[in-house]
């Protein structure tokens, strides 16, 4: 057994928006991989347009740096509870973590899911208090948090006993002073190698690479990520893959690639340790390993949770189908869905009794979410149906359902509001606290389908001011019934151009989602309204022309302007008989059945 001293594997962890991805940009900056007249955009981690414009990592990167001879491989992962699975499988590849807490928020519900995997798994902690420059800041009593949190998900002695390091992403300094606002990253780069595990094990013996995580280039094909469990490998091995069914299938490795700064650089080998990145093997899945042919050995490959919601996509069958989208039909709907199952592993596909429908289960709204705008993007066309939760049944045929671990920051006086608009959701308080700031802090168990829909609700109810974040909980016993949206929705009377004269009529009867001069359809939705029941609204009419005028006929309509629903907002109001219809160019409500009288026709059929 040897150990490679010259060698740090490490994974950032941390809940959203707690500053890892600006805290790598320093560590490269640092580090001398970017020339000091090279112009490197902001967050160079979040490096797809999605990332960028939300301003949260997705995608798990590598990427690696030298620090006094010594290789640090730096993995960054998400901070959304969603994209969980990202996070889970790359642990396999690193000795420690870094974890991210913001000075000021403390612990929030994805410190927790990530920390309990790490250290489940093993991993040595190195906690970085972050933005300790912050208004408000209060290290101390995060710390006293943190280790509270470390030993309810039972962590050992060694983990316990974590080293500190007090840091500012932003202004690029760290320090183990919580007092100090001025220095380098060097004392965080110096906690690593002295904390951080260096990679032990079996150096000369048959290879073994795990691996975690998949990519795709155009001229290459699929590339595997992963780590080296045992051995070396060479440019143009051949090797045994041991797939995940236990079956085998012999391969070779064509070009063998290793991290440096943001790029895979060609090596001709790499030994114990060393994060590899490699081509040639064609249908690669992740949890694979590719193993010496004289000992094929597969390695066991972290539990992935299951997912908790699913939705419907199907084939686009409105009357505006097929004009603004490239991929239209049911084939390359399921192929592009299918492809998504195979880097996504915390994704699920399954076809329907329609060939043109698909149930794609994931971990939570946002998950789905963003699997539909990349869609949406790329060219396809299609229409979604509401999120449904999954419910599982213990072996005595209880029903069950998932939970959330729901944490709310809100000012005081908005405290009320909030609790009363839960309640009735089914969602009961874990713990509640008042900070010095006057913001309250909340905790709350809630089913998860008591929460869909409620985000909107929750910003009206706090006027922007309150934080909301959750993730899954495990499955308890079915709740009982929860009330849905009580508003109705305007339904478009006829397929044609919305007119200002027809929206100013329409627009006393609700809250409108479109503007003027906006196509529309029979069956299209185009506003809430404030009753229970739909109402059948006329947007296209225009003002008859005569030639007689009477006084004041003629003064300007006055449009309210109209709430325009983004893709996440659209999910969370359509209803279960109701769709979102998904193309590059637009995103829009309709009714499952376009025609009114068919829609009364089913509604006689169900209430009969």
């Amino acid at each position: 057994m040897k150990t490679r001293e010259n060698l740090r594997n490490i994974a950032i962890i941390a809940h959203v928006d707690h500053g890892k991805t600006t805290l790598v940009d320093q560590m490269l900056h640092q580090s001398g991989v970017f020339r000091d007249n090279e112009q490197v955009a902001e967050r160079v981690m979040d490096s797809n347009d999605l990332e960028k414009e939300r301003g949260i990592t997705i995608l798990s990167k590598n990427t690696a740096v030298m620090y006094n001879g010594t290789k640090i491989n730096i993995v960054d992962t998400p901070g959304h509870a969603d994209f969980g699975g990202e996070v889970e499988r790359i642990l396999m590849m690193v000795d420690g973590v870094l974890l991210l807490v913001d000075a000021f928020e403390g612990c929030m519900p994805q410190t927790r899911f990530v920390l309990k995997k790490a250290l489940g798994l093993g991993k040595r902690p190195v906690v970085v208090i972050n933005k300790i420059d912050r208004d408000g800041a209060r290290p101390d009593e995060v710390i006293d948090e943190l280790l509270d949190l470390f030993i309810e998900l039972g962590a050992d002695e060694d983990q316990l006993d974590f080293p500190v390091v007090y840091a500012s992403g932003r202004d690029g300094y760290a320090s183990t002073d919580p007092t100090v606002r001025e220095g380098t990253m060097q004392p965080l780069f110096e906690a690593i190698l002295q904390h951080v595990p260096a990679p032990h094990g079996d150096m000369d013996g048959p290879l073994q690479i795990l691996f975690s995580n998949i990519d795709y280039d155009d001229y290459v094909g699929r590339i595997g990520v992963g780590r080296v469990e045992r051995g070396s490998v060479k440019n143009g091995q051949f090797v045994t893959l041991c797939r995940a069914d236990g079956t085998t299938v012999n391969a070779r490795i064509g070009k063998l690639y290793q991290f440096e700064g943001l790029h895979r650089v060609e090596y001709e080998t790499a030994s114990l340790g060393d994060l590899v990145a490699v081509t040639g093997i064609t249908d690669l899945n992740i949890g694979e390993t590719a193993c010496d042919p004289a000992c094929p050995e597969a390695l066991p490959f972290v539990r992935i949770d299951e997912p908790t919601i699913s939705m419907v996509f199907m084939v686009n069958n409105s009357p505006f189908a097929g004009k603004e989208g490239k991929y239209v039909t049911s084939r390359n709907l399921r192929d592009r869905l299918f492809k998504e199952v195979e880097t996504n592993v915390s994704m699920r596909v399954r076809e329907t009794d329609s060939t043109d429908a698909f149930e794609v289960s994931g971990r939570g709204e946002l998950h789905l979410s963003v699997l539909i705008e990349t869609m949406r993007r790329q060219g396809y066309e299609f229409a979604v149906s509401r999120p449904q939760v999954i419910y599982k049944q213990d072996e005595n045929g209880q029903l069950l359902e998932p939970m959330e671990l729901l944490m709310i920051e809100v000012p005081e006086n908005y405290v009320g509001a909030v609790m009363e608009k839960l309640g009735s959701r089914k969602a009961e308080i874990v713990n509640m606290g008042t900070r010095d700031t006057g913001i309250s802090h909340l905790e709350f168990r809630i089913p998860s389908r008591g929460l869909m829909g409620y985000r909107q609700q929750f910003l009206t109810d706090t006027n922007g001011n309150g934080i909301m974040n959750s993730i899954f909980d495990g499955y308890e016993p079915f709740k009982g019934e929860i009330p849905q949206r009580v508003q109705g929705s305007l339904v478009v009377f006829e397929t044609g151009e919305t007119s200002s004269y027809g929206l100013f009529n329409a627009q006393d009867r609700g809250a409108l989602f479109v503007g003027p001069a906006v196509p529309v359809y029979e069956g299209m939705i185009v506003g809430e309204s404030p009753k229970s029941e739909d109402i059948v609204v006329n947007v296209c009419k225009k003002k008859h022309v005569t030639n007689m005028r009477a006084s004041g006929s003629d003064e300007a309509l006055r449009l309210t302007p109209p709430t325009v629903l983004s893709l996440e907002q659209s999910l969370e109001f359509i209803n279960d008989d109701e769709l979102v219809e998904v193309t590059p160019k637009n995103i829009r409500l309709r009714k499952r059945i376009l025609s009114k009288e068919q829609r009364m026709k089913e509604y006689s059929k169900r209430k009969g």
